[in-house]
């Protein structure tokens, strides 16, 4: 058993360390880091990056300064955010697949879009989405309960259980498709663009064609097809003069600019629907995925969960996410440890200078999560699963740009509240119902990044039932 550990003052008799790709302490030639950002792009990273407040290097990519002090970047983000826009190879990656929505516009179209879509996530509306929530949450506890002594995928379960929240949520009419097949096709399509191409690494023209976007078109056919089927749904129901539900797809179509009293085109409303569910799902989903896999290896934080949710479940089954402080601390160190987005990249427009570092014009600036989360001058203990840190008593003494699960400044994730939520309030109930250990035998747990972080191979764990 690993040595105790003194972290915010107090002393955590055990913690758990995930197995984690180790920091590189040598640089890689041009084909050899093409090749591994290619397989894993977390396996990249060097030990500098992980002890250094700012560390810059010229290499395939051009010249990139990787950021990791909170002051600077808070100037990057908010201070100085006007100087920088989200580099190329982000948008050759995520466009083709997710459009013109929140996560891939620029300049005054991702500004009127921001605008319009903000209202629709204020904390009235997300704090509304908490019962269907709850249903879903009460549906996969039931189904795991039913499995006692069985072994589930647990990815698998908590991508059915993130899909149904959508469906509860976004179209509250339902997919009119196989919430499976749903759930295959984000993957084998953040599967397929995952892989950085060396071609847009070395900015080759769009026309000359990447393996990963010929193997995502078939999935992007699909969600294309589901989108369009929701809106014309949706558009004729309104049309006949039917009472629409209240969902985000309601509020989408029917949303307007404060600024210039516009609403979303259809293609804009489309391309942030496929962005909700591609990148809003996955990150939830994975979550979740990651939060069962820590808590299968730490007894101490599993029961002390146990404990808060068998007490705050209420007499309808359900919970109200006030109740679920260390619930919502468990989330929040899993996406310390695992961030549903390991790096966010930025151009810099103009020449411009980040402490004593100077950021040449065109050149990228990098924040890396999976690296700010980790690093050694800013928490105790780094590598460690400890809930404890983000409890209300202790969430404050964690530096404000030193946690960014969602990204930061003007660009921030516009979902983050509906998200943690979610998972929240999710994790009570199969926590409540449930019992899941990794399976006997199981290889090691190793973190994939493929646009987000999921457990290579899968999660396979035993099931057992509390009641």
């Amino acid at each position: 058993m690993p040595p105790d550990t003194v972290v915010l003052g107090e002393t955590v008799p055990f913690s758990f360390r995930p197995v984690v790709p180790k920091p590189r302490t040598q640089d890689l030639g041009l084909f050899a880091f093409l090749k591994a950002a290619r397989k894993n792009p977390i396996t990249t990273w060097m030990r500098a990056h992980f002890e250094q407040p700012v560390v810059a290097a010229d290499g395939v990519m051009g010249r990139i300064t990787v950021v990791s002090d909170p002051a600077l970047i808070r100037y990057l983000y908010v201070e100085n955010a006007k100087n920088y826009r989200k580099d190329d190879l982000q948008r050759r990656i995520l466009a083709p697949g997710l459009g013109n929505g929140l996560l891939s516009a620029e300049g005054e179209e991702w500004r009127n879009q921001r605008r319009t879509i903000a209202p629709i996530f204020s904390p009235r509306h997300v704090v509304s989405f908490a019962e269907p929530m709850n249903f879903a949450g009460a549906r996969l506890a039931r189904r795991l309960a039913r499995r006692d002594g069985a072994h589930v995928e647990a990815a698998n379960e908590t991508t059915r259980v993130s899909l149904d929240v959508l469906e509860r949520t976004i179209f509250t009419h339902g997919l009119k498709r196989d919430p499976d097949a749903v759930g295959r096709a984000i993957s084998r399509f953040l599967e397929a663009i995952g892989p950085i191409d060396p071609l847009d690494v070395f900015n080759m023209p769009n026309f000359v064609p990447r393996i990963g976007r010929l193997r995502a078109r078939p999935a992007g056919r699909f969600f294309e097809e589901v989108v369009d089927e929701l809106v014309a749904r949706r558009r004729a129901l309104t049309a006949a003069g039917a009472d629409a539900p209240h969902d985000l797809l309601t509020l989408l179509l029917t949303a307007s600019d404060p600024e210039t009293g516009n609403g979303l085109t259809d293609l804009e409303v489309k391309a942030n629907i496929v962005t909700f569910i591609a990148a809003g799902h996955e990150t939830t989903a994975n979550a979740l995925t990651w939060a069962l896999y820590c808590l299968s290896q730490d007894d101490a934080s599993r029961e002390r969960l146990e404990a808060e949710a068998d007490a705050a479940v209420g007499p309808d089954g359900h919970f109200a996410l006030e109740n679920l402080p260390f619930a919502k601390a468990v989330m929040e160190e899993t996406m310390r440890l695992f961030p549903p987005v390991p790096f966010m990249s930025r151009q810099a427009i103009r020449e411009d200078r980040i402490g004593r570092v100077k950021i040449p014009k065109n050149s990228t600036v990098m924040v890396a999560p999976w690296v700010l989360h980790r690093h050694k001058t800013l928490w105790d203990d780094p590598d460690a699963f400890i809930p404890e840190r983000f409890l209300p008593e202790n969430r404050e003494k964690i530096l404000r740009f030193a946690y960014l699960p969602f990204g930061a400044g003007p660009r921030v994730c516009i979902g983050q509240s509906f998200s943690l939520q979610e998972a929240t309030i999710v994790l009570a109930h199969i926590a409540h119902a449930v019992r899941l250990d990794l399976a006997a035998g199981h290889p090691p747990v190793v973190p994939l990044h493929r646009v987000t972080l999921r457990p290579e191979g899968g999660l396979r764990m035993l099931v057992k039932r509390r009641h």
